[in-house]
């Protein structure tokens, strides 16, 4: 058992140095990720005011709405039109590029854009979490790079809470509480085994999700581990989603919007977001995507597309349809960033991230003193040896 212990930290020790830097970069970049969804929306929230709807007024048809939105943005094309229940929220139109604008729904006024300062930040946040700062056909390396460096973090995880598993009783407390009066070696060794105690849980599901997040062959696993073929893979145009092929929205590509929107707010009770994905021809059947929470739990999604002239339901899939291996890898999606769980998963997610920075940054101050305190004794040796050369060649001259 011993010599599995030392064998495993020869592995530990070298894949934490090697990708040192890049978790700490992504623990940093995901603690700031925390509450991404939550800030931006209390951003735009502060970027308009809209009044309170006098009693009994109507929202204006999408259709009105649209025309209206069209005309003030010029050349813009409208790609989504984001709706909620409450009278008193403006309707989200989005574009093609991430920008979007609030819209009074009862007069058809632009109110603001969305936070710009919000977005660029969290923008700029995400490209280092994903791809170090990398642009352009650089992400492609960067993206390994940071695949791998998760991969070993997984690894660091699983290795480091076996290492450091107490193997009495006495040794407990100093796995899972901090020590006072400590410094050096022995505050950065009690804070490593402390921290990495209490974050191992949802590091592991962090670092396994980021995994299938990362690679195709993970990702397929997860359908093949239910007995499940992998969906095909997406082919990829090089093109932002929704850029090519889109067609202006106006004249026929808006008749009957409305009447679609009132049959999909029907479609599920107590709805809190509905999506509607603008069509990009006049046959093509509307999509929605209708939300019973805040956008980050998938079992509270669901997908619904309506023909386009009859209203009929063309597809119709809450969670409940889909099939365990797509329920599993929606749940893996969502459990990277702790938006599963709501709030409380959000908060653990943060502080996991915030454990692997300091996970880093004591692992590195303890291999560094590691090294240090090797040269040392080298350097003893050293000098006993030469010391010991000296004396023999004294001894030498003598006799």
């Amino acid at each position: 058992m011993k010599r599995l212990r030392k064998i495993i930290f020869w592995f530990h020790l070298p894949i934490g140095v090697v990708g040192g830097l890049v978790i700490l970069t992504m623990s940093v970049t995901g603690l700031l990720l925390t509450y991404e969804r939550k800030i931006i929306a209390w951003a735009d929230s502060h970027s308009y005011i809209i009044q309170p709807p006098p009693p009994g007024a109507a929202r204006l048809p999408l259709e009105t709405l649209l025309t209206r939105v069209n005309e003030a943005q010029g050349d813009s094309i409208a790609s989504t039109v984001t709706l909620r229940p409450d009278p008193a929220s403006p309707a989200m139109i989005g574009y093609e590029g991430a920008r979007v604008v609030f819209v009074d729904p009862y007069t058809g006024e632009v109110l603001s854009e969305g936070s710009r300062g919000a977005r660029d930040f969290f923008r700029v946040i995400t490209d280092w979490h994903r791809w170090l700062g990398a642009r352009g056909e650089n992400r492609a390396v960067a993206r390994a790079i940071t695949g791998a460096c998760n991969l070993g973090f997984l690894f660091l995880v699983v290795s480091g809470f076996y290492m450091w598993w107490p193997r009495t009783r006495s040794q407990v407390r100093n796995v899972i509480w901090f020590k006072r009066g400590l410094g050096g070696r022995a505050r950065d060794f009690n804070w490593h085994n402390v921290i990495g105690f209490w974050s191992v849980a949802p590091l592991f599901i962090i670092t396994l999700s980021a995994l299938v997040i990362s690679y195709p062959w993970a990702s397929n696993l997860v359908y093949r581990l239910v007995g499940e073929t992998p969906p095909a893979q997406r082919a990829s145009s090089g093109q932002p989603a929704g850029s090519a092929e889109r067609m202006p929205v106006a004249g026929p590509l808006l008749d009957g919007l409305d009447k679609l929107r009132v049959r999909a707010e029907q479609q599920v009770s107590g709805w809190q977001i509905i999506s509607m994905r603008l069509p990009i021809s006049a046959d093509a059947p509307v999509t929605f995507t209708i939300d019973r929470g805040d956008g980050g739990q998938p079992h509270l999604r669901a997908q619904l597309a309506l023909d386009r002239k009859s209203g009929e339901v063309v597809r119709w899939e809450p969670f409940s349809s889909y099939t365990t291996g797509r329920k599993l890898r929606s749940f893996l999606r969502f459990a990277h960033t702790g938006e599963a769980a709501g709030i409380i998963g959000q908060t653990v997610a943060g502080l996991a991230s915030a454990g692997g920075a300091v996970l880093v940054w004591t692992g590195l101050a303890l291999a560094l003193r590691r090294w240090r305190a090797w040269r040392a004794r080298r350097r003893y040796g050293e000098s006993v040896r030469a010391a010991s050369r000296s004396v023999e060649r004294s001894e030498q001259q003598i006799t």
